[in-house]
């Protein structure tokens, strides 16, 4: 494919939404990307408050308007109150991918016993992959070294661009034509 591929990047997080607090998961994912894909990409970044009517906003504004094949969140995936990213997803999406977020708790479990609190989630929004990560740095690369070899084919079955990786980071998985 010629043309870039748009990939939106949504923090959540009142703080950081307020200028109160540095965006740092933003920038985490937006490094990974640009670590593991080889395809041309553009990032699509935003930075809105906890708050679910926001954050649908900027999903559907993300997928309808700017033609994003990928979304990552992060941030609003925990147990307190102003967590509702997951909600937003939901309400967004017409299919839920469930197999995402239970990978990502498996293995930050690993690392963490507190992971278990996390609410990870991800779904299809037309021809859109959003996938919830948790708001920290660490926890954003461990997360999408384990589900991003799935990414790319997903975003082929939904009809998006043909994303490639850089195989000496991440190889993604596609079947073997016969």
């Amino acid at each position: 494919m010629n043309s870039s591929a748009n990939i939106g990047i949504l923090t959540v997080s009142d703080r950081a939404s307020r200028g109160e607090y540095e965006d740092k998961g933003g920038p985490a994912i937006r490094d990974y990307l640009e670590r593991v894909l080889a395809s041309s990409w553009v990032a699509k970044a935003v930075v809105v408050s906890d708050d679910q009517h926001t954050i649908e906003a900027s999903l559907r504004n993300l997928v309808d308007v700017e033609d994003c094949c990928l979304v990552i969140t992060t941030g609003g995936t925990g147990p307190a109150a102003r967590d509702v990213t997951p909600e937003a997803t939901e309400a967004v999406c017409e299919k839920l991918m469930p197999g995402f977020g239970e990978l990502m708790r498996k293995v930050s479990l690993e690392k963490v016993a507190t992971a278990i609190l996390s609410r990870q989630t991800a779904g299809i929004r037309a021809g859109c992959l959003i996938v919830n990560l948790p708001g920290q740095p660490k926890a954003i690369a461990e997360c999408l070294d384990a589900v991003f070899p799935a990414i790319p084919y997903c975003i082929d079955l939904i009809g998006g661009p043909y994303l490639e990786t850089n195989e000496d980071q991440i190889v993604a998985f596609r079947p073997v034509k016969k």
